[in-house]
């Protein structure tokens, strides 16, 4: 069993995510309930649950203000987090930035089978929870410029500066991250998903698969179709459709 802690001040929806579990994660055993930052923090320190699920606003507070206190007290959490809000754009930009589970209200049961795949493994790497402290030093800044990310890989989670990503490689449902001074690093989501998220951090599709970082780009090659050699020596193509907006793209810098 995994043993949890749900804190939301909203009874109906504890009541609510108390029922999806119990119908598609069984293997999940729920030790108490939390209504507000104070009996969440008390909760979580007294029944130190594997897992926790937790709304961002609550009546005395928000879910931040819990994993502040513990940090302070105890140097991190011991738990997992998985967050539960309504649509925050900036708080979701912040959990992906951090490698961190989130669940929009209303929850989906098929989203929820997903998260509990990924708290089952994240048990089973012993997770450092290195990441939670990305995620209260984005939001202590309440800015969305964010300098770094957490990649979490099948042996652990990786914090990188975002400025020393040189390119990202798709490789089917996976994408690999090239880093300056680094190995490659293997993640399983898809390269799309990371266009999005690195889009406002001078990261460029160039191809279907391949994501560059225009400040590690060292060539823009116009003969045999196009290609552009990086920072790593890596030479990579460059599709039709996005040729144009490259040529663009580099006026500007």
């Amino acid at each position: 069993m995994i043993t949890a802690v749900l804190i939301d001040d909203d009874s109906n929806l504890r009541n609510g995510m108390k029922s999806l579990l119990s119908r598609y994660a069984p293997e999940i055993k729920i030790l108490g309930e939390a209504d507000s930052v104070k009996t969440g923090i008390k909760a979580m320190d007294t029944l130190k649950p594997q897992v926790v699920f937790l709304d961002i606003q609550l009546t005395d507070g928000t879910g931040f203000d819990i994993l502040e206190n513990l940090a302070q007290k105890n140097g991190k959490s011991s738990s997992h987090i998985v967050f539960i809000t309504a649509h925050e754009e900036y708080a979701i930009k912040a959990f992906r930035f951090s490698a961190l589970d989130f669940l929009l209200k209303p929850v989906d049961p098929e989203e929820l089978e997903k998260v509990i795949e990924k708290i089952k493994s994240a048990l089973e790497k012993n997770d450092n929870y290195a990441h939670i402290d990305l995620l209260l030093e984005n939001i202590r800044k309440k800015v969305d410029n964010f300098k770094r990310i957490a990649l979490s890989t099948s042996d652990g989670i990786h914090l990188l500066e975002v400025s020393d990503i040189i390119r990202c490689e798709s490789e089917d449902n996976y994408t690999k991250f090239y880093i300056k001074n680094g190995k490659p690093i293997l993640i399983s989501k898809t390269l799309k998903e990371y266009e999005e998220l690195l889009a406002e951090h001078g990261f460029e599709r160039i191809h279907q698969s391949h994501l560059i970082n225009l400040s590690c780009l060292k060539s823009y090659i116009k003969k045999d179709g196009g290609y552009v050699i990086m920072a790593d020596n890596s030479k990579l193509p460059i599709s039709q459709r996005k040729k144009e907006r490259l040529h663009e793209l580099l006026k500007m810098i």
